[in-house]
């Protein structure tokens, strides 16, 4: 007891730092570029994600459970980007490298849900496919858009409940030597590692926030497709099996794109360079939200139908107008 007393204690006075400095990249000359990439990158997530929730608001078609998911997951990006994005700039681009330590914690917050939002919708996502194609018939029975909107909403609840917790546990901790974060952001494992007391039961939970977050998903995912592999493995022609499989493809690269670089960041954080670590991280922040409108867009025929209809629509209020005016 005393070991997690001297973390979440009483009676103990705790020293908190004025602020951080979040330090970025080390040594790389004219850097500043890669930060006006990175604003670039961002007015294009901001604008392909307002697209998309535009189009599924618009077309009553897209009202489905699945497109609920698919609605959600670009707000959680557009969310998530603008969370992290102004920040990151306003440090580096404006050199405000000192983050007060409340702003810090909750510029943190705020990173950290969005992007276990954006996992967890990757499971609602592929539940939506596994029941899809091994229920089909009792599919509009079983993914209701009552049941859809519960699942999201328990997530949300789950999330920020952990991710408070982990908060919470960082306000236990004395930071009584280094507040220089070796980051781009107010990184969760970096912070906890500039305490001079026991971070112990932040260490801990930190790597189960990891398991519920980041491989638990990934496991319902992987055996997700396992199950829609066997059932396609059953169905009779190989056309009907790809047209199965053609309704997963935009999903399969959604996980792909999220999960490959934070499994090279989590595999291999203690063999890759800072400077290495950051452009890994910070591209995972950015690229994702910026790409799932365009995979959406390229690989999903509802929403080709639904944008071809939304801009049949405009040129035709467009002729018409003009037809008015000739008369």
């Amino acid at each position: 007891m005393n070991l997690f007393n001297s973390a979440l204690g009483k009676n103990i006075t705790f020293v908190r730092p004025e602020y951080f400095i979040v330090r970025g990249f080390i040594g790389i000359p004219h850097i500043k570029y890669y930060y006006v990439f990175l604003f670039f990158v961002y007015i294009v997530s901001v604008l392909g994600n307002t697209a998309v929730m535009a189009v599924i608001y618009l077309d009553h078609n897209l009202r489905t459970p699945k497109y609920i998911a698919v609605f959600h997951l670009a707000f959680v990006d557009l969310f998530g980007s603008s969370a992290l994005m102004p920040k990151v700039l306003d440090i580096f681009l404006f050199n405000h490298r000192y983050v007060p330590y409340n702003d810090c914690l909750t510029f943190l917050f705020f990173c950290y849900t969005c992007l276990s939002m954006q996992v967890l919708n990757l499971v609602a996502l592929s539940y939506d496919r596994l029941i899809a194609i091994i229920h089909p018939l009792h599919y509009q029975v079983k993914v209701t858009h009552r049941f859809m909107l519960s699942l999201i909403a328990s997530f949300w609840v789950f999330v920020v409940i952990v991710v408070l917790i982990a908060v919470g546990l960082l306000t236990r901790l004395s930071f009584c030597k280094s507040v220089v974060i070796n980051s781009y952001f107010c990184d969760h494992g970096k912070i906890f590692r500039l305490a001079c007391n026991d971070y112990t039961p932040t260490y801990v939970f930190g790597h189960f926030l990891v398991a519920l977050i980041i491989w638990f998903p990934l496991a319902f995912i992987v055996l997700s497709y396992l199950c829609i592999g066997y059932a396609l493995s059953k169905v009779a022609t190989a056309r009907e099996r790809y047209r199965a499989f053609k309704t997963c493809t935009a999903h399969l690269s959604l996980v792909a794109i999220y999960f490959l670089p934070i499994l090279i960041s989590f595999t291999m954080m203690e063999n890759i360079h800072p400077n290495v670590r950051i452009i890994n991280l910070s591209l995972t922040s950015v690229f994702p939200p910026m790409l799932n409108p365009i995979i959406y867009v390229l690989q999903t025929q509802e929403i080709k139908v639904s944008v071809k209809k939304i801009l049949n629509i405009r040129k035709q209020s467009k002729i018409k107008v003009k037809k008015v005016i000739i008369k």
